[in-house]
């Protein structure tokens, strides 16, 4: 025994030591494992749950995309065929308006002829007597200065 060391010692602890690994193999590390192995299979389902949910999301995405740029364009051509229509009835109140207004003006025109026609024949009727009282006063009036002149005149011979 050169250094003092026993044979049978070191067997010992290397039992020892043999016993207490696989002791703790199957105490610790296989539950560790058991575990880790677990929790990353967990980690690889939701990884995958997770990709297709994404994937779902991404034709979800794509799909309402679609639906919303036909949306749009509906709304597009709703605008232009309202804005149309607009247009067509506006053009048509327009076109009333304007026939409505002719009409009117045309109904006023034939008022103011019928206006004038009766007026110039109320008038008439009014002139010639105006102009008949006047022509009497003129023929009374200058036949009385007449009388008054000549009797003006007589009264100055006597």
């Amino acid at each position: 025994m050169p250094l003092n060391i026993d044979i049978q010692q070191v067997l010992l602890h290397m039992l020892n030591f043999v016993i207490l690994f696989a002791a703790l193999y199957f105490l610790l590390y296989k539950p560790v494992k058991k575990f880790i192995d677990g929790r990353e299979e967990y980690c690889k389902d939701i990884e995958k749950r997770t990709k297709t949910t994404l994937s779902d999301a991404e034709e979800l995405k794509c799909e309402y995309s679609g639906k919303l740029e036909s949306a749009q364009e509906e709304i597009k051509k709703m605008k232009s065929d309202a804005a149309d229509e607009a247009e067509k009835e506006a053009d048509e109140i327009k076109d009333k308006a304007r026939q409505e207004a002719g009409n009117i003006i045309e109904k006023a025109r034939a008022e103011a002829e019928k206006e004038k026609s009766n007026i110039l024949n109320g008038v008439n009727p009014e002139i010639c007597k105006l102009a008949q009282d006047a022509a009497e006063k003129i023929v009374f009036e200058s036949t009385s200065d007449a009388y008054d002149s000549f009797l003006d005149i007589t009264d100055g011979d006597e």
